[in-house]
């Protein structure tokens, strides 16, 4: 196959939502012009959940498929053994066995929200580093050094900080870069965190297969609260969110956030876009402009007439602060003491830790008195509450058993 991606493609391809072409995108644009490129990313199944950060990276895959690459999604059910270090002073905890088919059981149904697995294949890399010998691991340790190793800049920190760094943390991007080799790939895309694993994968390819091999980094969206999304900080957007808490999560980002989302996480145009940011730039009021992103996004995910009544919802609940007349009813035992009790009977699907903190920053809502509990271990009375609120747009009814 003499020509896989037109010209047209090419430019949009890798310039939208890319943060970073290495070495050169000059040199990735000719080749993706002349031939079909073996091209994957990888993500290890630390949780049981996709997120909006999860698809700007699936997305550009999902473009290299629609045309015509060899597209790889591959799953880290070998390295998350290890876990990437993260970015925080402590070492990621290391996930067991069943932890990790737990995480990974529903991880294909949501990807296919964004990737057409007609044209995808997935791959574990399991398969190959669980078979690594003592002398493949030696031969792979022989291919760099601690002192290269650790410029990582979250060692770098934990260095200053005189903070430990374990032996199998310094492992893990050579066991990542390592799938480069075992899968003899021609470009890995990975997000902007994920740059020097990605490069050690370009030096082993070319000790290993005499190959050359191209990174694509794609920028790290920050969740609803401003901070990068992500499962720890509970400010992320999950695709497999409800329609009217996809569409409300959406409206909570930040307005400077807007047009990032629109360029990372849609389909809509570049220049209507720039339409949109352009009308920004000249103060004009970003609220249409976050719900045509709210809407959209909850299209994609859901369907139109579900993004219809989540914005309908959106505007009784939170700007016309109407309670639904069909919202859930909860049926209460009678055992409840505490608010926190209240909340855990609620089909919120949020964490005790995430209602104790939504709780404390007055997040919770009694019905009808308007009283807001400020302590999770405050009594409860269900003579004084039928409804309570969660939130800015959950509600929920509540009944005696």
């Amino acid at each position: 196959m003499k020509t896989v991606s037109p010209d047209s493609n090419i430019h949009e391809l890798l310039t939208r939502g890319v943060a970073e072409v290495l070495p050169t995108a000059e040199k990735l644009a000719e080749a993706l012009g002349q031939r079909k490129l073996r091209v994957y990313l990888g993500i290890d199944p630390t949780g049981a959940f996709l997120t909006l950060g999860h698809a700007v990276v699936l997305r550009k895959l999902q473009q290299f498929a629609q045309l015509g690459h060899d597209v790889i999604l591959l799953i880290g059910n070998g390295t998350v053994r290890i876990g990437d270090p993260t970015g925080r002073d402590s070492t990621r905890p290391v996930l067991t066995d069943e932890q990790i088919k737990e995480n990974f059981k529903e991880w294909k149904s949501q990807a296919s929200k964004i990737l057409d697995f007609d044209k995808i294949r997935i791959e574990y890399n399991g398969d190959w580093l669980d078979k690594l010998t003592y002398t493949d691991i030696v031969k792979l340790l022989a291919q760099t050094t601690v002192q290269q190793l650790t410029e990582r800049d979250m060692f770098q920190d934990r260095l200053k900080k005189n903070l430990p760094i374990h032996g199998h943390e310094i492992m893990y991007p050579l066991l990542q870069g390592y799938d480069s080799v075992a899968m003899d790939v021609d470009l890995e895309i990975g997000g902007t965190d994920q740059t020097f694993n990605m490069m050690m994968g370009r030096h082993l390819q070319r000790v290993y297969n005499n190959h050359e091999k191209w990174v694509l980094t794609t920028p790290i969206i920050n969740g609803t609260d401003g901070r990068k999304m992500s499962k720890s900080y509970g400010n992320y957007i999950a695709l497999t969110e409800e329609p009217n808490n996809m569409y409300g999560k959406v409206m909570s980002i930040a307005d400077d956030m807007v047009i990032e989302y629109f360029t990372l996480l849609t389909d809509l145009s570049l220049a209507e876009i720039e339409e949109m940011n352009s009308a920004l730039k000249n103060g004009e009021n970003p609220m249409p402009f976050k719900k045509k992103l709210a809407h959209e996004i909850t299209r994609m995910y859901h369907s139109p007439e579900l993004a219809d009544q989540a914005a309908q919802h959106f505007q009784q609940t939170v700007q016309d602060r109407q309670v639904p007349e069909d919202i859930p009813v909860v049926k209460l035992s009678g055992d409840e003491k505490t608010i926190l009790d209240v909340l855990k009977v609620c089909p919120t699907e949020m964490s005790t830790s995430e209602l104790k903190r939504l709780i404390e920053q007055g997040g919770v809502e009694l019905l009808p008195s308007g009283k807001k509990p400020a302590s999770s271990d405050e009594a409860f009375s269900a003579a004084d509450t039928e409804t309570i609120r969660v939130g800015k747009r959950r509600y929920f009814r509540l009944e005696k058993k």
